[in-house]
């Protein structure tokens, strides 16, 4: 194996346990700021209606299964708040609940990064699933079909094309996310949600989730670096 494999491989194995160890400090500081009571003692699921009717929306809020599985769903038109959310008055409930409302808000201001995400999803899906088995599929006809090295070539790089959708995916998430988490927390602060004491807990509950993004983003990246290497191979053969 040449030195730059072991790199990638390096990498790729680092930025995983980081991605490991990101998910379960979200997961840590949330339960964290789940002990902590806001003083306005409303459930998630109410502060998020009023966060609505205060920008003139109604939308349905819904309990979901889980843990963090809180999401917005453009389709339905449906707000989608974990147990952990929807049922309590935690400083943590309020972050994230206010988090989907400003997904909410971006939805309908047409907010560009999400409209952009939305274009690239089905492209993103797409590579997700088949652009890896592509280069591998390129890589192999090379070697094993005489004569068929451009053909697995350019098999190979459609498969790392395919991909780059899920990198560029990841890329548009980041302002998707840090812009609903900054509309949240804003909206807490004018809406005097939270006092100045238990805002910062809010804060550190929503970039603790930023970070996992930011990590994704960055796995993607050495994904694509690598299938084209990959790729590269293929011609070489």
């Amino acid at each position: 194996m040449r030195m730059e494999g072991y790199l990638y491989y390096f990498i790729a194995i680092a930025i995983m346990i980081l991605s490991l160890v990101a998910q379960s400090h979200v997961q840590r500081v949330f339960r964290k700021y789940a002990q902590s009571p806001a003083f306005r003692g409303i459930y998630g699921a109410q502060l998020a209606q009023e966060l609505l009717r205060q920008n003139g929306l109604t939308l349905p809020v819904q309990p979901v299964a889980g843990e963090l599985t809180d999401h917005f769903d453009p389709r339905s038109q449906v707000v989608g708040l974990s147990e952990a959310v929807y049922h309590s008055n935690s400083v943590s409930a309020y972050a994230v609940a206010a988090h989907e409302i400003g997904h909410v808000l971006q939805y309908n201001e047409g907010y560009a990064p999400m409209k952009l995400r939305s274009v690239i999803l089905p492209a993103a899906n797409l590579g997700s699933r088949i652009g890896p088995f592509l280069v591998v599929g390129g890589l192999l006809l090379s070697i094993f079909a005489a004569g068929a090295g451009n053909v697995g070539y350019y098999i190979a790089m459609t498969g790392v094309v395919l991909y780059v959708a899920v990198l560029l995916f990841q890329l548009v998430t980041l302002p998707v996310e840090f812009n609903a988490s900054r509309r949240g927390l804003d909206m807490l602060t004018a809406g005097g949600y939270l006092t100045d004491d238990e805002l910062p807990g809010a804060k550190k509950m929503l970039r603790a989730a930023a970070l996992t993004y930011v990590l994704a983003a960055l796995g993607s990246f050495v994904t694509v670096l690598r299938l084209f290497s990959i790729a590269q191979g293929s011609r070489r053969r």
